[in-house]
């Protein structure tokens, strides 16, 4: 399976990720997720495979997630989903997917446990 890695450029985060990714001697596939944002079955997908549900992948800070009335507790999945779809800042980042599971790497050191279980033991 490919390493890949639902970037964001201008995120501290994200690059961090990518550098420890990187500095362990992977080279995932680079995606930049607000440029070329994943269809509605990745995404759904995605958030399944790293346990979250789609409220827990939405991303708040530096968004209009209030503004979109994606604050109320009364607010489906579908709506979420939709919204993230729509404007894709709203997706939490990043999200890396390697051979041993997909992971939201917030914080960074997150994605240690998924480089671990790439190497052999």
């Amino acid at each position: 399976m490919t390493w890949k890695i639902y970037h964001n450029p201008a995120c501290g985060t994200s690059r961090n990720v990518l550098a420890k990714l990187r500095a362990a001697g992977l080279e995932p596939e680079v995606i930049a997720y607000l440029d070329t944002p994943p269809d509605r079955e990745t995404l759904l997908r995605l958030i399944a495979e790293a346990g979250l549900t789609p409220r827990a992948a939405l991303r708040e800070k530096g968004t209009d997630w209030r503004e979109r009335g994606l604050d109320a507790p009364d607010v489906t999945d579908a709506r979420i989903i939709d919204a993230m779809l729509a404007h894709p800042i709203l997706i939490n980042r990043p999200l890396v997917t390697g051979p041993h599971g997909t992971k939201l790497c917030r914080p960074s050191e997150t994605v240690d446990a998924l480089i671990a279980g790439a190497r052999p033991d």
